[in-house]
């Protein structure tokens, strides 16, 4: 695995409303994707994909209750779209304020005729990055809108089911149908979870093998990353409870059953996150004590070091001074100077002396210990 340390991708700057703006206000600025529409319409037998150019004829389109309507909006360009929803679908300007504003957390509300949710949609990029998008939902007795600001989602194996058309996917009703996409955006996590656990596993390996600095930054980047899964997971799970204890008519018996499987997985992410976290966090402290253990054997090998040639220096330093015992132009001797400082094999008995110190002082540090 490359030890390169990844850059923590920075993510969207969501603009939030000015203090005191008109609550009910539809967001939509420069950056915003084109309206992408598509209209699914199936029932047990059958089932139809098209484009639709934008909301003018949609109320006309799915007024057969027969045939059960998924109505998938990509990007918010047009407020026109917003305002379409407002007057032919009597959608409270809260609730579209919440679609366009996407930094909701998951939630679940009802109002008269249709309920509303919202999830956060998490994946992986081409570099490996979080994404963190809004789908919103409104749910209607045979109508699901789903609302999303990027084109990019992991709701294909949907749609997927729904051109097969095995399984409930077809006769569940539009409440099965937004059990099912929650569904499968909890299941991401799922697989993100995946993700994250087996680089944590490399991550140790590296530890163990040869630690760098990149491990710590690698290790600090799945963590903040787990944090904004957390944060996700939780209100998530609250969202699926608020649906089981709903007596809303537009929540189907049999729907709840399946969410109840869903509000398990909710329960799972929020475990496995909480594990990853305590993994990520050791491996944090495993490297800051590795790093401190390497630092203390320096410093130990330095210590021995100075240890054998303090002595040594201490003599080389007391000899080095040069106070003559003889003046050498009177030649009248000097008292209290150095007299060894013309000894015969001075120099030779100085050298064995300080080698003999050197060596006692190695063994004395041996028999301490101190080189294991």
């Amino acid at each position: 695995m490359a030890k390169t340390a990844k850059h923590r991708h920075k993510n969207k700057k969501y603009t939030l409303p000015k203090p005191g703006a008109s609550p009910g206000l539809v967001y939509t600025d420069e950056h915003s994707l084109e309206s992408v529409i598509k209209l699914h319409t199936y029932h047990a037998d059958y089932y139809k994909e098209e484009a639709l150019p934008d909301l003018n004829n949609l109320k006309e389109a799915i007024n057969d209750k027969k045939y059960t309507y998924w109505v998938d909006i990509k990007g918010f360009k047009t407020v026109e779209l917003f305002e379409r929803l407002s007057v032919d679908f009597n959608i409270n300007k809260l609730v579209l304020e919440d679609i366009t504003m996407t930094y909701q957390r998951p939630k679940y509300e009802e109002y008269d005729g249709y309920d509303f949710a919202v999830s956060r949609m998490l994946y992986m990029d081409s570099e490996q990055n979080l994404i963190n998008e809004q789908l919103s939902f409104i749910l209607t007795e045979n109508v699901l809108f789903t609302f999303q600001d990027r084109y990019e989602d992991c709701l294909i194996p949907i749609r997927k089911r729904l051109e097969i058309g095995k399984g409930n996917i077809r006769i569940g009703g539009s409440s099965y149908l937004m059990y099912a996409l929650m569904d499968i955006v909890v299941d991401e996590y799922f697989a993100i979870l995946g993700f994250w656990s087996e680089n944590l596993d490399a991550i140790e390996d590296r530890l163990l093998d040869k630690p760098d600095k990149t491990i710590m930054f690698d290790t600090q980047t799945i963590k903040r990353n787990l944090i904004t899964l957390r944060r996700v997971a939780w209100p998530e799970r609250d969202k699926m409870n608020d649906i089981l204890r709903s007596e809303s008519e537009l929540i189907d018996v049999k729907t709840k059953l399946y969410l109840r499987d869903a509000y398990d997985h909710c329960i799972q992410v929020i475990d496995m996150v909480e594990s990853l976290k305590e993994i990520s966090a050791s491996i944090i402290d495993m490297y800051l004590s590795i790093i401190s253990n390497r630092m203390n054997e320096i410093m130990k090998v330095l210590t021995i070091i100075s240890s054998i040639f303090i002595p040594l220096t201490f003599i080389a330093g007391i000899y080095g001074m040069n106070f003559s015992r003889e003046d050498p132009v009177t030649g009248k001797v000097l008292p209290q100077n150095m007299p060894e400082l013309y000894a015969a094999h001075g120099y030779l008995y100085t050298m064995i002396g300080m080698s003999i110190i050197a060596v006692l002082q190695v063994i004395y540090f041996w028999r301490k210990g101190w080189f294991k």
